[in-house]
């Protein structure tokens, strides 16, 4: 355990995503009491602002201070959206001061994966390490580093996006033969959404069932799965080789399926010893990032 999971009185957190909005209060890393709501639409800066307000407001008068684990790119406490279509008018928009002020409260915003990193390596699967990162592979991807036993944090709020890192593409929405040597974002070939993309091309339901029919044997399934792996753990050995990285926990909905693992693992052997960090599953869940906020919050 270390000296960032000890907080005493208890934190509140907030964790706004696209579809759902969580509040909860953490004493000890451990979250005690919570609350969720659907996220409103559209979801423009007042009305998600207001709703998250609504929120954690019966809850924080038991907290000492606010974290806020929010998608996009956040810097200095504001946010700007990177997925414009979910988040509409999200423009270098004042998240921590607005909901600081909002429930009188000090209050610290990062990007949602960043605080999954954070709460992983203070009290979940990082623990011990000082060169650190957190991967989820869901809808998208999404990374966060702690490198020196610090979060990082960029300036421009871009900290981590592994999903934006160029490999080669295979495909493209609407496309059935990529040019040769097209490149495209990692997110676009090894997601959840794209792994359902290629799934409905070869006649899956969708991204679950394609991974269920590689996992039992299916050739043209395993292709497919085996290539997002592979991908990922390219990025992950040149992660390694760039930061020191010494271990990586995968999270989200693909990422925790003890087959995925089990597949970057195996490429990830192809690579030099020392770009082969240690590959573990993320122990908090979906709760990473309430727990992350929460802690970010209450350091120092």
């Amino acid at each position: 355990m270390t000296d960032a999971v000890i907080t005493s009185p208890p934190l509140l957190a907030l964790d706004i995503g696209g579809t759902s909005m969580r509040a909860a209060l953490i004493h000890n890393g451990q979250i005690t009491e919570r609350r969720e709501a659907p996220t409103p639409k559209p979801s423009t800066p007042d009305t998600v602002i207001a709703a998250a307000l609504a929120l954690a407001a019966p809850l924080s008068a038991r907290a000492a201070a606010l974290g806020v684990a929010c998608a996009g790119a956040v810097a200095g406490g504001r946010v700007t959206a990177t997925a414009v279509h979910t988040f509409p008018g999200w423009t270098d928009v004042a998240l921590a001061e607005r909901l600081g002020a909002g429930l009188g409260l000090p209050c610290a915003a990062l990007n949602d994966a960043r605080a999954a990193a954070w709460g992983e390596w203070a009290a979940g699967a990082g623990r011990g390490t000082q060169e650190f990162m957190f991967i989820t592979v869901s809808t998208g991807v999404g990374a966060g580093l702690v490198l020196g036993g610090r979060l990082h944090l960029a300036g421009n709020g871009l900290d981590a996006e592994l999903g934006f890192v160029s490999v080669p593409a295979a495909w493209q929405p609407g496309t059935e033969i990529p040019q040769l040597g097209q490149l495209g974002p990692l997110e676009f070939e090894s997601s959840g959404t794209a792994l359902g993309g290629q799934a409905l091309r070869l006649g899956f339901a969708d991204a679950r069932a394609l991974c269920d029919a590689a996992e039992a044997g299916n050739a043209e399934a395993e292709a497919v799965y085996s290539r997002s792996a592979a991908l990922m753990a390219w990025k992950i050995a040149d992660s390694a080789a760039l930061l020191g990285i010494t271990r990586v926990a995968l999270g989200g909905s693909v990422g925790l399926r003890p087959g995925y693992l089990a597949r970057v693992r195996a490429s990830l052997a192809l690579f030099p010893a020392r770009y082969q960090p240690e590959m573990v599953h993320a122990e908090l869940g979906a709760d990473a990032g309430l727990i992350g906020a929460a802690l970010w919050a209450g350091r120092g």
